[in-house]
């Protein structure tokens, strides 16, 4: 028979009775999460002095203290700052290529890469600026491939002077695939290498799943493009300071070589590979 007065009411533990432990979950980057209060549901992007900032699919940023008050798939939990871990095995550079620990960056060669514009070079940097560092290649932009003649009959390349050359848009009979054509058959051919993608812009090479999206918006040819993605993403487009602020959301997507397209990378590295032969060296 069971004694209802038999429990010591003032016993350790006693108000814990019947009480639900809510479960702690690490914040790591791009978890996903919402904040019970204000309905706000987005990607864990940053952590700074317990203060973790999500980011919802419009792009939306919102910062929250870490701790109780959140949810995971419509369940409480308590988040928490990452464990820090120690690194197993060599790292590796956002390129994917091994990390050279506390190694200077070389001299300039004189041999460069060029791409179209300051978008094109802000992401090469992101990914591959470690490596190009250690190579000792410095990637300029040109403001459009329609200032390409000018700038070679400038640089002047040679053996030692070769030029790399990123172009967006580069498909059969496109105006960049006839420029292509053209420097290839010009006198500087030999050591210039023109490679591109097959993109719009190289917004585009970013893998629209770390936008939210399935696909990137189809924009009709009587829209100038980005204004045309940052209006399909409900984003201020008016001005160029808002479609620079579009650009950052953008490469604040972007972590490392997974999350561009292919068409993308192997360009790049094949126009590092380029500018890095033994005949192209200083």
């Amino acid at each position: 028979m069971d004694d209802r007065y038999g429990q010591d009411v003032l016993a350790a533990g006693w108000r814990d009775v019947g009480k639900k432990t809510i479960p702690t979950h690490e914040a790591t980057r791009d978890l996903v999460v919402e904040e019970a209060v204000t309905g706000f549901c987005g990607a864990v992007i940053r952590i700074e002095k317990n203060i973790v900032t999500l980011e919802d699919r419009n792009g939306k940023l919102r910062l929250f203290p870490l701790g109780p008050g959140f949810l995971i798939d419509g369940e409480p939990v308590v988040l928490t700052r990452p464990t820090a871990t120690a690194p197993t095995g060599r790292a590796r550079t956002a390129s994917g290529s091994m990390a050279v620990s506390n190694a200077p960056a070389r001299v300039a060669r004189a041999s460069r890469i060029f791409v179209e514009g300051r978008h094109d070079a802000e992401l090469v940097e992101k990914v591959w600026g470690a490596d190009l560092r250690i190579e000792g290649v410095v990637v300029e932009y040109i403001e459009g491939v329609d200032n390409l003649d000018q700038l070679i009959r400038e640089f002047q390349p040679g053996p030692t002077r070769r030029i790399g050359v990123l172009v967006d848009h580069l498909v059969p009979g496109s105006k960049e695939s006839r420029i292509a054509d053209a420097v290839a058959r010009g006198p500087h051919g030999k050591h210039v290498l023109v490679v591109g993608h097959p993109f719009v812009d190289v917004w585009q090479s970013v893998k629209p799943q770390r936008l939210g999206i399935t696909a990137w918006p189809t924009i009709p040819r009587n829209i100038e493009w980005k204004h045309g993605i940052c209006e399909s993403f409900g984003w201020p487009h008016a001005e160029q300071a808002d479609i620079a602020r579009a650009w950052q959301r953008i490469l604040g997507q972007v972590r490392s070589f997974v999350d561009l397209e292919p068409e993308l990378l192997g360009r790049v590295e094949q126009l590092i590979d380029f500018v890095t032969v033994p005949d192209a060296r200083r």
